[in-house]
């Protein structure tokens, strides 16, 4: 080849090297593009999906429905009892300055509404008003938690028997509210089986979001408002599931006698079924364990929140950074619910239960150190440990608290499920007012009041030592897995004969006339 043929090969490869370069920096600009939109269509779908979700759920359900699941769970049970437990804790103290051994026992006393969460289940299924089983009783929860905020909001100097009984008002209305929204659950996740995971997902989004905004802003509200002025905001979401009462939709019953005498015999069948039920080892072994589980760890909250209000004895935290601390509390929470899911759910229950016991009582260790100021020896501010321990103690609680949610829905039996967790959600209920009770009657014996912390210290030692040695009726608990039976599915007829599979059958309704 001679040179003027090398040339004419190099001025045609110079263009074809040009071309190429040229095509590969315009399929960069077109792949840098592409992955612009994609981000910022990964972005907007990030904000769009709740509201796809909220909208496919809203197209198979009624939007009235959903609409009532954000207002029970997210206000009422989200908002309000977040609130409640700040600026009641403020209240007894700035107010009505109860001493915080008496405190407990009135906070006891809050679950009283909620022990009887079986029985407003009842009454919603068994005494329809005017042919609705539902809508009425979202009117009563409603006018009887905003009148009972109202009359301590408003009204000044009232007796402190006066002033409990209408904070149990509150709690009643926000009891009867989320039974009866629970009931439209239950319809609802057996007219359509494969919401009932979202409908559930949805009750613990709107909860967490409005505990949230609860905490956070209960401190403010307090501070600028008073402890009792703050009440006055308790009356709002009462005012928005009367309102709920008239617009949910719920189809009118007919032949109210004949339901009714129906409901009644399945009514009976149902507390045999109970009865047969608890009697079995698989069954009342668990359940003794979640109860004492619970009561024997007492709770010392209402001693350390004076401590941490204290400008003397404790570290004087103002009223806006105590609803900090619970708003970061119940975000960490969520963080909990995230470790479960993702590594925890496919343990052995008694495994699990038995770490999660340890780490709640070990983790309580972290009070006692506050309460000794240790940290400050240590170089450790305040504000830094007391965030820290309360996250710490969120995310354990939660860990320890929804496997012992999936045991209690592996010990129901068909046909009685909805009243047989409703029974165990009273027997937890109960375990949670023994708690406040013992850990009153402590405060109360070593003599910690509104000014005397010398003794608080001890009583935390008391209360973790109590946490530890739960560990030692670890054995009530079943060695299955999450996902195993632990009862056999005619639990109910194997070894009774109280119970036909005829009444057994009747406790699952095919009618239509309580849809929502």
């Amino acid at each position: 080849m001679d040179s003027s043929e090398k040339e004419g090969l190099v001025v045609v490869e110079e263009p074809l090297s040009s071309t190429s370069e040229q095509s590969a920096r315009i399929s960069n600009q077109t792949d840098l593009h592409s992955a612009e939109t994609c981000k910022k269509s990964n972005i907007f779908s990030v904000f769009l999906e709740p509201i796809q979700w909220i909208q496919m759920l809203s197209s198979q359900l009624n939007p009235s429905f959903i609409i009532g699941i954000v207002l029970v769970y997210g206000l009422n049970l989200g908002f309000s009892g977040s609130f409640f437990k700040v600026v009641t804790d403020y209240y007894w103290k700035d107010v009505q300055k109860v001493q915080p051994s008496v405190v407990q026992l009135y906070i006891g006393l809050y679950y009283i509404p909620w022990i009887m969460k079986p029985i407003w289940g009842l009454l919603t299924d068994v005494f329809p008003i005017r042919g609705y089983r539902r809508r009425p009783y979202f009117v009563v929860a409603g006018i009887l938690g905003g009148t009972s905020a109202l009359m301590v909001a408003v009204i000044g100097n009232l007796p402190a028997a006066v002033a409990l009984a209408c904070l149990i008002g509150v709690a009643a209305g926000m009891a009867i509210a989320d039974v009866t929204i629970d009931a439209c659950i239950a319809t609802n996740s057996i007219e359509v089986r494969s919401l009932a995971p979202d409908m559930q997902s949805l009750c613990g989004v709107c909860s967490s979001a409005g505990a949230l905004i609860g905490y956070s802003t209960s401190g403010f509200f307090v501070h600028h408002l008073g402890p009792q002025g703050a009440l006055i905001l308790l009356a709002v979401p009462p005012v928005f599931i009367t309102v709920l009462g008239f617009v949910i939709y719920e189809m009118r019953s007919s032949g109210l006698n004949y339901e009714k005498q129906k409901t009644m015999e399945n009514l009976g069948v149902a507390v045999r079924g109970m009865y047969q039920t608890i009697k079995f080892p698989q069954v009342w072994k668990p359940s003794l364990y979640m109860y004492l589980s619970l009561a024997l760890s007492i709770s010392t909250h209402e001693g350390q929140f004076y401590w941490y209000t204290d400008p003397k004895a404790g570290p004087a935290f103002s009223q806006e950074f105590v609803g900090i601390i619970y708003a970061i509390g119940a975000m960490a929470s969520m963080v909990g619910v995230l470790i479960y899911h993702k590594t925890l759910k496919d343990l052995p229950f008694r495994n699990l239960l038995f770490f999660a016991q340890l780490l709640y009582g070990t983790s309580g260790m972290l009070d006692l150190i506050f309460v000794l100021r240790w940290n400050l020896a240590i170089g450790i501010p305040d504000y830094f440990f007391v965030i820290t321990e309360e996250c710490v103690s969120r995310i354990i609680s939660r860990i320890r608290w929804i496997p012992m949610m999936v045991l209690s829905t592996r010990l129901c039996p068909i046909g009685i499920e909805g009243t047989f967790f409703a029974l165990l959600m009273c027997i937890d209920s109960l375990g949670s007012l023994t708690s406040k009770w013992g850990g009153g009657m402590v405060l109360h014996t070593f003599h910690v009041t509104r000014t005397d912390f010398t003794n608080l210290w001890l009583v935390i030692l008391i209360r973790n030592i109590l946490r530890i040695a739960t560990l030692g009726l670890i054995f009530l608990v079943p060695t299955a897995d999450q996902s195993e039976a632990l009862i056999p599915p005619d639990i109910l007829t194997k070894n009774s004969t109280a119970i036909s599979d005829d009444e057994g059958l009747e406790l699952v309704k095919k009618n239509q006339n309580d849809e929502v």
